[in-house]
């Protein structure tokens, strides 16, 4: 067993200035619970996040509902998320988990019945699936109405896109399209990303802006403007994740969970806000109308 610390990250602090409305519902956070260790070719655990844990956060933000990620140092090892799923109960917590071409049929059947709703593909350095295999592991979902969540740098939206625009059901461009470095609104790429949307089963992910922005919080104005952008072309299919608890930064570069709510307010209006935060994870993770 390897030695992983208590969680070290805040669980309150100042208020945040948006009020959500009931029902808001976080779309992006790794749950750590203790006795699941990272697999051998997984990503390191920095420190245990346990659904305790995460309540107080939600609590501090003011948040009620909740999808959870599979983590990269689990791998295919699904079970952390289960217990979790569990945990946080069905009323309340949905899941995204690692699926493979060749995952038994058994083990789909057991993750939709636990709330899982969606399988990760991460073209990113610790993924435990690529987007090369993205197809696959759709036509394995498909039947159980999942969709996929799609990770990569937004830099090689050009490399990737026949890929998607092969895919036949719905998916998540996640973490803002992940321009490393970011790009202006007007970007071809960010056309590329709105032509997507107009399919109308693709969605963005508002998600951890601070692994992308060269200018930083609080406004994270550099990557604001596609956010923006994504935000009133298509606010019914725009989604938002907190990315708790951070583990792609370290320790010194923790963004201020506060500044990563209330940038919405400068992202999208009151109307858009509901949409984001309550109607839009309502519709694609099934939760019930507040």
């Amino acid at each position: 067993m390897t030695s992983v610390p208590d969680n070290f990250r805040p669980l309150d602090g100042r208020a945040p200035r948006l009020i959500t409305p009931p029902g808001a519902t976080d779309c992006h956070i790794h749950l750590y619970p203790r006795g699941h260790e990272a697999e051998p070719d997984g990503l390191a655990i920095p420190a245990w996040a346990e659904p305790e844990d995460y309540r107080a956060y939600q609590r501090w933000l003011g948040l009620e509902r909740v999808v959870l990620t599979q983590p990269n140092a689990y791998q295919a090892n699904n079970a952390a998320l289960l217990k979790g799923l569990e945990s946080l109960g069905p009323e309340v917590a949905r899941g995204v988990a690692v699926v493979r071409p060749d995952t038994p049929e058994k083990e789909l059947l057991a993750l939709h019945h636990a709330g899982v709703r969606g399988a990760r593909i991460m073209q990113l350095p610790g993924g435990a699936v690529g987007i090369d295999q993205a197809r696959a592991v759709e036509a394995r979902v498909r039947d159980y109405g999942w969709h996929l969540m799609i990770q990569f740098n937004g830099q090689s939206l050009m490399t990737y896109l026949p890929v998607l625009e092969q895919l036949k059901g719905p998916f998540i461009i996640d973490h803002l399209g992940k321009f490393m470095d970011p790009v202006a609104a007007d970007d071809a790429r960010v056309d590329a990303l709105a032509r997507l949307m107009d399919r109308g089963d693709v969605w963005f992910k508002l998600c951890a802006p601070y692994e992308s922005s060269l200018t930083g919080g609080p406004d994270f104005e550099d990557v604001g403007a596609v956010a923006r952008r994504m935000i009133h072309h298509a606010p019914e299919r725009v989604i938002w994740g907190s990315n708790w608890p951070h583990v792609g930064v370290p320790r010194t570069h923790y963004p201020d969970d506060v500044d990563l709510l209330d940038v919405l307010m400068r992202w999208a209006s009151p109307a858009e806000q509901q949409r984001i935060l309550v109607d839009n994870p309502a519709e694609l993770y099934g939760f019930a109308t507040p």
